[in-house]
């Protein structure tokens, strides 16, 4: 990070640098990319430089001549998102070539699937995650809800939990379970499509903000956003593909801008959503309410809160200030850390 708190800073400090511009990334489909620069979109490629590494020897600058030693493979699926701010030179034909990431404000990251780990990030340089949940068809997925939270929390992004489809089932039989998530400090907001129940309260949420949402296919997203904004789903729903279990196959993702200002990224439906470059120690500063019982447990930092004794998390599940359903996602997903850190 330089300074910059938001990526319209980090984007007016870089709009042009000698021979080449700086531009937001709002779209990307099969290895091209457009750039918006001042209101002009310039479709872009990539430098093969970005996507590797070079190794330079570990010496004093003044001994050694800095030569590249090796040369490995990055560990990310794609190195530019959505949302990055990139600078790229022009290659003569309307067409730029992005050579350079500026720092990411934020970023919105999962494990991709495959058979080497790698970092995908989702989206970068938003201000808020939307975690998207039907009240019923399909009936709410708490545990992926915990994981985008999870994720978001990773990312010191704030989160806002947005149930769907609220007219089909009476709020009453999800209120204990919304309840604990307003009193661990999320925002919930419930929506009806159909109705227009909670939209007025999610337009106002998204707005002047740049928003990320997150959910699984089925979940109302599409019909959401064209509550939110008339036209404004189908629009989305043009550009979304099919997805597989555990990882994306769509090939087009995009930015779309909000009439009442700030923008949105709605995502592929996600059945999965791998944490990435999350310890295991660290999974329960990662919920809320776990992290004034951190320490206090017999083994301190070395508690893994499943097995031992004298234990803080577990005395406080026995005590019902922390939910057992929410227990068993963070049990579920320090096993996950753990197996990726063997």
């Amino acid at each position: 990070m330089r300074g910059f708190e938001t990526a319209a800073q980090l984007l007016a400090a870089r709009r042009m640098t000698g021979t080449t511009s700086s531009g937001t990334v709002f779209k990307k489909a099969l290895g091209h990319y457009w750039v918006n620069v001042d209101g002009t979109n310039v479709v872009c490629s990539l430098s093969s430089r970005l996507r590797k590494v070079l190794i330079y020897p570990v010496a004093d600058a003044s001994s050694l001549h800095p030569r590249v030693q090796d040369v490995e493979e990055i560990r990310v699926a794609d190195p530019v998102t959505i949302g990055d701010i990139v600078s790229f030179v022009d290659v003569g034909d309307g067409t730029g070539m992005i050579v350079e990431v500026l720092d990411r404000v934020s970023a919105l990251v999962r494990g991709a699937a495959g058979p080497k780990p790698l970092e995908q990030v989702i989206v970068a340089n938003v201000d808020q995650v939307v975690c998207v949940v039907a009240a019923a068809r399909p009936r709410p997925s708490w545990e992926l809800l915990d994981r985008y939270l999870v994720a978001a929390e990773a990312s010191s992004l704030p989160a806002l939990v947005c149930i769907t489809k609220a007219d089909l089932l009476d709020p009453a039989e999800l209120a204990g379970d919304l309840r604990h998530y307003e009193q661990i400090g999320y925002n919930v907001i419930l929506t009806s499509a159909a109705t227009g129940w909670g939209i007025p309260e999610l337009t106002q949420a998204l707005a002047g903000r740049v928003s990320v949402l997150a959910g699984k296919s089925g979940v109302g997203k599409t019909s959401l956003l064209n509550a939110v904004q008339p036209g404004l789903g189908l629009r989305v729903n043009e550009v979304s593909g099919k997805t597989g279990k555990g990882k994306h196959t769509t090939t087009h993702l995009e930015m779309f801008g909000l009439s009442v200002g700030g923008s949105v990224v709605d995502t592929p439906g996600m059945r999965e959503f791998a944490l990435w470059n999350v310890r295991d120690r660290e999974l329960g500063s990662l919920f809320p309410e776990m992290r004034a019982y951190l320490g206090e447990c017999r083994f301190g930092a070395d508690c893994g809160h499943s097995s031992e004794p004298c234990c803080a998390i577990k005395a406080a599940v026995e005590a019902g200030e922390i939910t057992m359903r929410r227990y068993q996602s963070y049990l579920k997903l320090r096993a996950e850390c753990e197996r990726t850190r063997g």
